[in-house]
């Protein structure tokens, strides 16, 4: 019986954390990085811009024609919620604190790097940021999310995909070059061992994904293309 008391802590702990942890990355127009969406221990997605900034919280509610399409806006959490008061840090000031049981903390404005008002964590997830001596490219974006590295093409690169989504953890993602087909040209080729091919400026009156899947479970991480 003692062994169970001092086993059931430590399952909760880990279901905790497994919980905040990153759970879905969405680009739109099938190109380009837009948010970040760390879901709760209550189920609440809670996105975050690639800057580090809170853009919104709350469930997505599931289109009745298909399980596949989701509304992008999400719908407003309805729980106990908690900002941060006059007397906060003014880096942080009047920004959400609590989303029912999760906690979200930001660095002050002691920080350097242009870190200060930056979400520092989420729940048990640690966020870092690259700094300023960093390229230009991926400059104050997020550079760790959780338990996972993030890395963006640098300055060097191809210019259809310079300073876009690299890598989340041991995912990588590759992008069409600035020769390949203009309808195409940028957007995402693969991500993981996953392809995407799409419509060509030959394919009269077609338009969007030829083949893949808009969204797609890879690597534990729901990868969301608009």
């Amino acid at each position: 019986m003692r062994k169970l008391f001092l086993v059931l802590p430590v399952l909760l702990l880990a279901l905790t954390a497994v919980s905040q942890q990153l759970s879905q990355v969405t680009f739109s127009s099938g190109a380009n990085l837009d948010y970040f969406s760390f879901q709760t221990d209550q189920g609440v997605l809670i996105r975050v811009s690639p800057d580090g900034k809170i853009m919104e919280w709350g469930t997505e509610l599931m289109s009745n024609r298909s399980n596949s399409f989701f509304a992008p806006k999400l719908q407003p959490f309805l729980g106990r919620m908690e900002y941060y008061d006059q007397h906060s840090d003014s880096a942080f000031r009047g920004k959400i604190k609590n989303i029912g049981t999760c906690t979200i903390t930001y660095y002050g404005s002691y920080e350097s790097d242009g870190k200060p008002g930056k979400v520092r964590s989420i729940g048990t997830s640690i966020f870092d940021y690259y700094n300023s001596f960093d390229d230009k490219q991926y400059r104050g974006k997020m550079k760790l999310a959780g338990t996972l590295g993030v890395e963006y093409y640098s300055s060097f690169m191809d210019e259809a995909f310079r300073g876009k989504l690299k890598a989340i953890g041991n995912t990588a993602i590759t992008y069409y070059t600035s020769f390949d087909d203009k309808a195409y040209r940028g957007k995402v080729k693969s991500i993981g061992a996953t392809p995407y091919n799409w419509y060509s400026s030959f394919d009269i009156n077609r338009s969007g994904l030829k083949s893949g899947i808009y969204r797609q479970n890879i690597g534990a991480i729901t990868f969301i293309l608009h």
